[in-house]
């Protein structure tokens, strides 16, 4: 999609500026060629466990084993835009206070970003996009709230976020409120593993949660950000001997 059909879509703020034309294109991985997924192990030692590493992310969520588990619950709060074109993603980072539990556990929400298509897959089905929200405990571990994101009805809030990409990749804060929260579904069940981050240095400290129900966004909200970013999903991972849960 050419610049001038985003911003006819999205208006002047819309997302428009290639990841391969900013400052972030030099960074060691990426997701095709040489530092494409396949080779992010090799890339640096730091990144070890993204090919040697048996509780890797992402996976394809079936056979969950039904268990009783408790319900997400979130304690996000409104907040003021604060948005990062990183050149690997667009990612929203979180003012200080909105938490989840999970397991009777806290877990502060650090910042939210997206993919380009899925990267988890449901019952072997790939959604067009897949939004995490990352949370980290006080002992480092964290916990990831997965989101796949599929064609419908426009999402306002993704409005308002994609409107506000800085243009030239970098930092970008503005006034503009968005409340978190409506970008879940409705229904909160969810399938529960043990994994790892899906981007180098893949380590394995992740508790993944992610909503069996999807929210919609339009085509032209995807089409925006495939625009950006034509693909930004690792494959899918092993299971290897874990075990995924179901809350249903």
């Amino acid at each position: 999609m050419k610049r001038r059909s985003v911003l006819k879509m999205l208006g002047s703020g819309a997302i428009l500026t290639c990841p391969l034309c900013n400052a972030h294109a030099a960074e060691k991985w990426g997701y095709e060629g040489p530092r494409g997924p396949e080779h992010w192990g090799n890339l640096d030692p730091s990144y070890a466990a993204c090919s040697t590493g048996h509780q890797q992310s992402p996976v394809d969520l079936r056979g969950g084993i039904p268990a009783q588990l408790d319900e997400v619950q979130t304690f996000w709060r409104p907040f003021k835009l604060d948005i990062l074109n990183n050149g690997h993603t667009i990612q929203v980072n979180v003012q200080s206070g909105s938490f989840m539990v999970l397991d009777g556990k806290r877990f502060d929400l650090l910042q939210f970003h997206f993919h380009h298509p899925s990267e988890h897959t449901l019952f072997g089905e790939s959604f067009p996009m897949e939004l995490h929200f990352v949370h980290k405990m006080t002992d480092g571990s964290l916990g990831v709230l997965g989101v796949f994101m599929t064609e419908g009805l426009e999402s306002q809030t993704i409005n308002t976020i994609w409107q506000n990409v800085p243009v030239d990749g970098g930092n970008r804060k503005v006034d503009t409120f968005i409340e978190p929260d409506t970008l879940l579904p409705h229904e909160r069940t969810y399938f529960r593993y043990a994994g790892s981050l899906t981007t180098p240095p893949c380590s394995e400290v992740v508790s993944w949660t992610v909503m069996t129900q999807p929210i919609t966004v339009s085509r032209r909200q995807i089409d925006a950000f495939s625009n950006l970013y034509p693909m930004n999903a690792r494959p899918l991972q092993k299971l290897h001997r874990r075990f995924i849960l179901g809350s249903f």
